[in-house]
């Protein structure tokens, strides 16, 4: 049985800054901003990103152009 659905995972400020092209000030920017997804603490001294979460906003930002 196959799904659609990519899997779940946490994403690191790397992961994010490369799916998304910006750079950590300015994702950190958005966020503040209420524009762009809320990372959350995973550790101590950690914090990553829903990948469902980021790749929704994705998918919103270029339907947005076509």
């Amino acid at each position: 049985m196959t799904t659609d659905q990519p899997t779940r995972r946490i994403m690191r400020l790397a992961d994010v800054e490369q799916a998304t092209g910006f750079k950590v000030s300015h994702i950190y920017n958005l966020m503040k901003a209420g524009k762009f997804p809320k990372s959350r603490r995973i550790g101590c001294r950690a914090v990553g990103w829903d990948s469902t979460e980021i790749q929704q906003w994705i998918d919103d930002r270029l339907g947005a152009t076509v």
